[in-house]
């Protein structure tokens, strides 16, 4: 099914809608948010709780891109989960060594309001289309999907120290833009 036939269900309020989100991106959500939590019962528990948002937020909001709303929505609640059990235990996961590796290198950027959070989102765009097609895809599997090293190096064909060279260089050039732009002190 189309991604606007699926959005015309959300909007006629049919409980379809649902399930043919699971069909088309139950194994996307699923993926994403494993990655994240690294526990089977609370991804399937955040990709419940995605097709909840979902049902809640179509309408009034009309995606332009599903896929990535979607996406973007298990991403934040399976992060909220993970903050949520971490705090609980003050343990340290898988997203938060990822968030280490980006704090290291960006650990400067201020944000004062929405504003600044709109540019920023703008300049990490651009920063990307810069970037070749093998060092985008490195670069937001790792911090977007929170893929590991060693999964990023199996999709790609590359081995495990290209792949870390690859992200190292790529942090050092998103710091040297957004440096240039101004967003580090």
């Amino acid at each position: 099914m189309k991604d606007q036939d699926i959005i015309e269900l959300y909007n006629r309020r049919s409980e379809q809608a649902i399930q043919e989100t699971g069909i088309k991106y139950g194994n996307y959500c699923y993926a994403i948010s494993f990655n994240i939590c690294q526990n089977e019962q609370d991804a399937e528990e955040c990709v419940n709780d995605t097709y909840l948002v979902l049902w809640n937020t179509i309408p009034p909001t009309q995606p332009m891109n599903l896929k990535s709303y979607i996406g973007r929505i298990v991403r934040n609640n399976s992060l909220n989960r993970i903050k949520k059990k971490n705090t609980a235990k003050r343990g340290k996961g898988q997203y938060q060594i990822i968030f280490d590796e980006l704090d290291r290198s960006l650990g400067g950027v201020v944000l004062t309001d929405e504003t600044d959070q709109i540019e920023l989102i703008d300049l990490l765009n651009r920063f990307l289309e810069s970037l070749t097609v093998e060092h985008r895809l490195v670069f937001v599997g790792r911090y977007w999907y929170f893929d590991t090293v060693s999964e990023i190096s199996k999709k790609m064909g590359f081995s495990q120290s290209k792949t870390k060279m690859i992200l190292m260089k790529c942090r050092a050039l998103l710091k040297d833009y957004l440096q240039k732009e101004g967003y580090l002190t």
